[in-house]
């Protein structure tokens, strides 16, 4: 399975040839209290970290993309709907950034290296020490794509006082490992993790996962506490893709015939499992698309940021059973970095 970012990881590989001097273009920024904002921010250490906001108003949604995406993933969409993140901004103040090692096109990141490979951990710590040196106000929305969804959690629980809700985009949790054997979890480990070694000869500052480690630091963690949730699924199987991605030489040839299936079986179970973290979160199933919906179906995640952005407000309460669907349609084609339907 690829983890999800904004382009394959063959993509990826032409990486060294943008100087490295294209991420440090911007200046250091000071404190984004208010007003539209792009910038490096310091977070101490020594590092800076890429930020960007955009809107006003009560609460602030955060933007969490998932492996190996930067906060330019919440600006592509297909040809249903807005992007997300200007869209957002229509309604309240929102914020993206960059981990580190996350290229934005054929360029490194914006963010300062760290060593890789890193884990859910250290992202949570990052994205606090971000907020806060920007003096972005909480508590916050987190919207989590895939691998940004074990983020969000593990921020949520970490610093409850600082979320009010969250939104879920088909995110990568401990339960896709819960519900497969250890064989199958070791075939799987290895295609979330992704072949990536000719993208670090050419990038070592590539951002990579430690999973395991990751879905540990998140089962430690407090549960999170009563606050709006809703979780969106991807409702396109990988199953019947597989076979003829292994023959195209896109996944392993030793990955089973049927591990797509596999993937899909896991996955539903993991995403059942996220919808009942809390009493009377919303499980949005019907979302006519794969794993980055954010892209392929952003309406449907801005209405969903809205309607937990609303119930923050007290406007409205999202409630368990009600049916959001996404626009009918052409299925959009399959992509290449969306290889599992269940990237990070």
């Amino acid at each position: 399975m690829f983890i999800g970012g904004t382009m394959s990881l063959c993509a990826r590989a032409s990486l060294l040839l943008v100087p490295l001097i294209a991420a440090l273009a911007l200046p250091a920024a000071r404190a984004a209290q208010s007003g539209d904002f792009a910038g490096l921010v310091d977070v101490g250490g020594g590092r800076r970290m890429y930020l960007e906001c955009r809107g006003t108003g009560s609460p602030t949604v955060v933007l969490v993309a998932g492996l190996r995406g930067s906060a330019e993933d919440w600006n592509i969409a297909g040809k249903q709907g807005p992007r997300v993140f200007p869209e957002v901004a229509r309604f309240t103040r929102v914020c993206a950034y960059d981990r580190p090692g996350t290229p934005v096109g054929e360029k490194p990141s914006r963010s300062d290296p760290v060593p890789q490979p890193t884990t859910a951990g250290a992202a949570v710590a990052d994205l606090h020490a971000l907020l806060t040196a920007a003096g972005e106000a909480g508590p916050y929305v987190l919207v989590a794509h895939s691998y940004g969804g074990l983020i969000g959690r593990l921020y949520a629980s970490t610093y409850p006082g600082d979320v009010s809700g969250l939104v879920l985009v088909d995110a990568l949790s401990e339960g896709l490992r819960d519900a497969e054997t250890p064989e199958q979890w070791t075939t799987q480990r290895k295609l979330i993790e992704g072949d990536v070694r000719e993208g670090i000869a050419q990038y070592p500052a590539l951002e990579t996962i430690d999973v395991d480690r990751s879905f540990d630091q998140m089962r430690a963690a407090p549960p999170l506490r009563q606050l709006p949730l809703i979780v969106l699924s991807a409702d396109r199987g990988w199953g019947p893709q597989v076979p003829a991605m292994i023959a195209a030489g896109t996944l392993p040839a030793d990955v089973p015939q049927n591990f797509g299936y596999v993937t899909d079986a896991a996955q539903k179970t993991a995403q059942e499992k996220l919808a009942r973290l809390v009493a009377n979160a919303k499980h949005i199933t019907k979302t006519n698309s794969g794993h980055e919906i954010h892209k392929e179906q952003p309406q449907l995640v801005v209405d969903a940021i809205r309607q937990v952005v609303e119930a923050v407000r007290g406007a409205t309460s999202p409630r368990r059973g009600e049916t959001m669907t996404a626009p009918s349609g052409k299925t959009p084609p399959a992509r290449t970095g969306d290889a599992t339907g269940m990237s990070a």
